[in-house]
């Protein structure tokens, strides 16, 4: 039995949600996102509140259910306040800088490392070594986040490179050397 899938979704008032047939549409404040439902799930929404249903207990549809659920929940949750991941970049020489849309990280290379953001994803630097994603789609925010990581990702021995901010790095120690 599924808890996540099974617990109803209470749509704010400031929030319009439109169900048709496997398509939902989540209109709010930030702004809109669409998704097609897998189709075996059935939504139905009644006095603004969103339930979601499986037609038997298969493993497909009980992964499904709870999967369904959760994501139209973030979608509501989206349009309605946005999702941010806050990046922390360590090192002597590593910094980050905005010019306009674009990300640009100087990361110990021999050139800097330039990253456009995708459609619907906001950059804030406010200062040079942590940097914020913010968007109104939780996939996209997460997904991200992990672009940038990989470019320098923490090293274990110094710990220099980009981690999220509520990562902690696992310190290695170094040769022991000779006694």
């Amino acid at each position: 039995m599924s808890r996540i899938g099974n617990s109803p979704i209470t749509v704010p008032n400031d929030v319009e949600v439109k169900i048709d047939g496997q398509n939902i549409t989540v209109k709010g404040p930030k702004g809109t996102l669409e998704r097609q439902i897998h189709k075996n799930i059935a939504m139905s929404l009644e006095n603004n509140v969103i339930t979601v249903t499986r037609p038997n207990d298969e493993p497909e549809n009980r992964s499904l259910h709870g999967l369904t659920r959760t994501l139209i929940s973030n979608m509501i949750k989206g349009v309605k306040e946005e999702f941010q991941k806050e990046l922390q970049i360590n090192g002597v020489g590593y910094r980050a800088t905005k010019q306009g849309n674009k990300l640009v990280m100087n990361l110990g290379y021999s050139h800097p490392v330039e990253m456009e953001a995708p459609t619907g994803i906001t950059f804030d630097v406010p200062n040079p070594n942590t940097i914020i994603i913010k968007g109104i789609d939780k996939e996209v925010v997460g997904q991200t986040a992990a672009v940038i990581r990989t470019k320098r990702p923490p090293e274990v021995y110094r710990g220099k490179g980009i981690k999220y901010a509520e990562e902690v790095i696992r310190r290695k120690e170094g040769k022991a050397g000779k006694k």
